[in-house]
């Protein structure tokens, strides 16, 4: 592990900042564990998150996907149980499902409630608010269209939100080919370029990076994102 990671650093220069091709380019290269590693992408934002007003919070559906799988989870009464199940949800439940998760379950990856069952899911919140979990209106997670809900999860849309001064997600798999990579990463910088809150002064986006999940952070030149 140690001569991999050291062969990876002495390839590229840190402080660099790189082309979106040349720095795809360097994590896929740099993509050498066992394992099909996601592409992370971490965008610094000019956002005073003690300001509400001013936090960067939504969905978005890459154009090429995610790569990834994504377990579903829904909380809601017996009547629309069996819809979530149709739709595709890997779990589904409701009282007991919330008596799961406040003991410390969370094996899945977006989390979806009816508007009947968030009196009782929302006070999960230290259990699910941490892991980015908490379904909340605002980004249709908290909606009587179960179904509909659930397949756009399960198509890969995802949530992004700023922590602290950073935007963090995956927009991809080293095993994408370079277009996929770079249309997703293009996309979704776009995304958040677009999400810009009121009353920001000076540039939004102050610098982009992305790294392969074993590999070094890659420092991107803002000019090749058309930013």
């Amino acid at each position: 592990m140690k001569k991999r990671i050291t062969k990876i650093y002495s390839e590229f220069d840190k402080a660099k900042l790189y082309s979106l091709e040349d720095g795809v380019d360097i994590a896929m290269k740099s993509s050498t564990a066992k394992f099909n590693e996601t592409i992370d992408i971490a965008i610094n934002v000019n956002v005073d998150p003690k300001k509400g007003e001013q936090n960067v919070r939504g969905k978005i559906q890459l154009p090429k996907s995610l790569g990834k799988v994504i377990k579903v989870c829904v909380f809601a009464n017996a009547d629309k149980q069996d819809e979530a199940k149709e739709a595709g949800a890997d779990i589904v439940g409701g009282d007991e499902l919330v008596e799961k998760v406040k003991d410390g379950f969370t094996d899945f990856d977006r989390c979806i409630s009816t508007p009947d069952m968030m009196a009782k899911v929302g006070k999960l919140g230290q259990v699910l608010g941490p892991r980015g979990l908490m379904p909340n209106p605002k980004l249709g997670t908290v909606t009587a269209n179960v179904k509909k809900a659930v397949e756009d999860a399960k198509a890969g849309e995802l949530e992004y939100k700023n922590n602290g001064i950073v935007i963090h997600s995956g927009v991809g798999k080293s095993k994408f080919n370079k277009e996929e990579l770079i249309s997703n990463i293009k996309f979704f910088v776009e995304t958040i370029s677009k999400d810009r809150p009121a009353g920001i002064k000076g540039d939004f986006i102050k610098g982009v990076s992305i790294s392969p999940t074993m590999g070094p952070g890659i420092k991107l030149d803002l000019g090749s994102l058309s930013i």
